[in-house]
């Protein structure tokens, strides 16, 4: 190794050095004070609407993990350049550490919850780094004879060994400080001491039927695990039924607060809901269906009295995250605080212990996870987090349709063959699906049964595959209201994509 390249990778080592330390402390103060959680959420918030659609599209639900792994890639850079400027008489280097500490401190503030005792971390983390990157460029571990010369090799094999045991503590540090983080903070325990209460309204049960047979479809309810995952959570909340609280405030006759023991006193009502997320392109997956446990918001609200002229709930979730929804949308039947997924407590991952869902609107604007904060205020007074990038405050959810089957680019054998897919129009429920193959005349599919205007509907379609070579199939969907799925294609900003799916295979 080069000095030059040593000295590149002391600066690497005080900075892992830096994190480690700081994450490890981190795991006595709280998720509050856990500077790597800070920097990439405060990374994701600065980050215009555009760029944060494209990661969605582009690594959709492992955009979190990317940014993470990225985060890592620009520190180890900063920190290379800055041990290269470091000397003995420049604290070049150690000047960036704190600086990078600085702003650390600034990021950690920025999050919901947090106080100035939540810098601490941050604070020992920037002085630990610092007081590796000054002994390294010390010269006290530097072999006799080394060679001083930039350009030259290094001949300093302690440095390099206290060098690669300084980062390595760094790494452990860091693991270490995750870990018990996570397992301190975690909620697993709560959840799995929870029962949910009985039902006082039922769901309809859904029918064998609204499954078309013999084609491979997805199945009519979404598994938990199976469910997608769309938010600005770094990282997953972790907030138990005996801390959470749900506030209803502002243009109210009166400010409530509910604990989660409250809400025994209201119906339990159980409803199937598709969720579909704004940044689903045409033919995308980022739409799921499940049934929900819950709470009518209305009746919550109720308790509070909503004003006349209030037309907007602002709601928050614990990490800071809001979304706007109308009030007419909330105070309707099937609006729901869902405690409940699918007959078990919602996952974390998914809002354990409360979240909101509410049909005929895409999550942007509805579905917050974490729920804890309910205001009652007007769309000219109030913005919420993706209406201030530039989605549209509204985000009714529009007719659409996508082929499951075949896939792009799939073989189809030649003969008999059966095609299907999802159509969708909450909460108006869809009523007829047409399939066009090729440039030829669209040709109805068969629906499986509708089981609400709330949830999406199946569909198959049947084809003699004659003729080898490619060819393109294309779908559309008509709502209950006559509403026939426009073909003009829209991108997913401001209120979400339009336009028909299509999908090219080849019969052999």
């Amino acid at each position: 190794m080069t000095t030059l390249g040593a000295r590149a990778m002391g600066g690497v080592a005080a900075a892992a050095v830096s994190v480690g330390v700081a994450q490890l402390v981190a795991a006595a103060f709280g998720p509050e004070a856990d500077v790597r959680t800070a920097v990439g959420s405060s990374v994701i918030d600065l980050t215009p609407g555009p760029v944060k659609e494209w990661a969605i599209q582009t690594f959709g639900t492992s955009d979190k993990l990317v940014l993470s792994v990225l985060v890592l890639v620009v520190i180890a850079v900063i920190a290379a350049v800055a041990g290269i400027a470091e000397s003995a008489r420049r604290p070049v280097g150690s000047v960036a550490i704190a600086a990078a500490g600085v702003a650390g401190c600034a990021a950690v503030l920025s999050r919901a919850g947090a106080t100035i005792v939540d810098i601490v971390p941050t604070v020992v983390g920037a002085a630990g780094g610092i007081a590796v990157l000054r002994l390294l460029v010390s010269g006290r571990f530097r072999d006799s004879g080394a060679e001083p010369d930039p350009g030259s090799p290094d001949r300093g094999r302690r440095l390099s060994v206290v060098t690669l045991g300084f980062l390595a503590a760094g790494a452990v540090s860091g693991v270490a400080g995750a870990v018990i983080s996570r397992l301190a903070s975690s909620v697993s325990g709560d959840r799995q001491a929870f029962a949910l209460p009985p039902v006082d309204l039922a769901a309809p049960p859904i029918p064998t039927s609204v499954q078309p047979n013999d084609v491979a479809l997805p199945s009519f309810i979404t598994g938990n695990t199976d469910f997608y995952r769309i938010d600005t959570a770094l990282t997953v909340p972790q907030l138990s039924r005996t801390d959470w609280q749900l506030r209803i405030h502002g243009m109210v006759d009166r400010e409530v607060t509910f604990r989660f023991e409250d809400l025994e006193r209201f119906e339990v009502v159980e409803k199937v809901v598709t969720l579909t997320c704004v940044s689903n392109p045409v033919g995308g997956e980022l739409i799921s269906n499940a049934t929900w446990i819950g709470y009518r918001v209305r009746d919550l609200l109720a308790d509070a009295g909503v004003h006349d002229d209030a037309d907007m709930v602002l709601s928050k979730s614990i990490d800071g995250w809001t979304a706007g929804t109308p009030v007419e949308a909330l105070t309707a039947e099937d609006a729901m605080l869902a405690i409940g997924m699918n007959g078990e407590p919602l996952p974390v991952v998914h809002g354990y212990p409360a979240r909101l869902v509410v049909p005929g609107l895409y999550g942007y604007v509805s579905a917050t996870k974490w729920v804890v904060d309910l205001e009652l205020t007007r769309f000219d007074r109030a913005q919420a987090y993706w209406t201030r990038l530039g989605w549209a405050p509204r985000g009714p959810i529009k007719t659409e349709s996508r082929i499951d089957v075949p896939r792009s680019g799939a073989d189809v054998p030649a003969g008999p063959v059966k095609f299907g897919g999802v159509a969708w129009a909450q909460d108006r429920g869809v009523r007829d699906v047409e399939v066009q193959i090729d440039d030829g005349e669209w040709q109805r599919a068969t629906l499986g049964d509708s089981y609400s205007g709330d949830t999406w509907r199946l569909w198959s379609f049947d084809w003699d595959a004659q003729g080898e070579g490619l060819h393109t199939i294309t779908v559309r969907a008509t709502d209950n209201t006559g509403y026939t799925q426009t073909s003009e294609q829209a991108d997913v900003i401001p209120d979400g994509a339009t336009g028909w799916h299509s999908v090219t295979f080849a019969v052999r």
